[in-house]
């Protein structure tokens, strides 16, 4: 299942309309193929169907771009915090602001669900993704040694405090600016 290519032109990038939607089982053949671009043990999916199931303390949404599925992302929450459980964007489409947006999505539905705190792993060497987590307010709080055993590589723990403060909520709204074009967010409550 190749993935489409897109145009990376700069009007393009201005027009790119992205589709943020509640993830389904029908998105997981998609879900899944980027999984397994861009970790070296993705999850199943059977793992995915179980989260999925957990309508109360889960968020799943899948990025679409013409109905082409190009990055999905998941929220994990437990009382005043929410833990990004992954972000992963088809490599095909990077650089494109679709991280940004599903992160983005991520502490908007946090909040919306009553947390306060966001709290993620990733990996020490993962340069760009620390990079974006700190556009977020994101800063180290800790090392978990060995995290990606596949791989034998740290996990640097990030926190992003008070997200539901109206600083943090004007930081978000700056942070959605930057990225070209329009995001379409259908929500369906759990």
């Amino acid at each position: 299942m190749a993935a489409r290519q897109p145009d990376v032109s700069a009007g393009a990038a201005a027009d790119l309309e992205v589709q943020l939607v509640p993830m389904r089982r029908r998105h997981l053949r998609h879900v899944l193929h980027i999984e397994r671009q861009v970790y070296p043990r993705p999850w199943t999916y059977v793992l995915f169907t179980q989260e999925l199931s957990l309508v109360t303390s889960r968020a799943y949404y899948v990025a679409r771009v013409d109905g082409q599925v190009v990055g999905y992302t998941g929220l994990m929450l437990s009382l005043e915090d929410a833990h990004v459980t992954n972000l992963a964007v088809d490599p095909a489409w990077h650089r494109r602001g679709i991280a940004q947006r599903l992160l983005a999505n991520d502490a908007r539905e946090a909040v919306r669900r009553g947390a306060r705190h966001l709290t993620l792993e990733v990996r020490v060497s993962n340069d760009p993704a620390q990079a974006l987590y700190r556009k977020f307010g994101f800063a180290p709080a800790g090392v978990r040694r060995n995290y990606y055993v596949e791989t034998n590589e740290d996990a640097l723990i990030m926190w992003a405090n008070d997200v539901d403060a109206p600083a943090y909520q004007r930081r978000l709204t700056a942070l959605e600016a930057e990225v070209p074009g329009t995001t379409v967010i259908e929500c369906i409550a759990p």
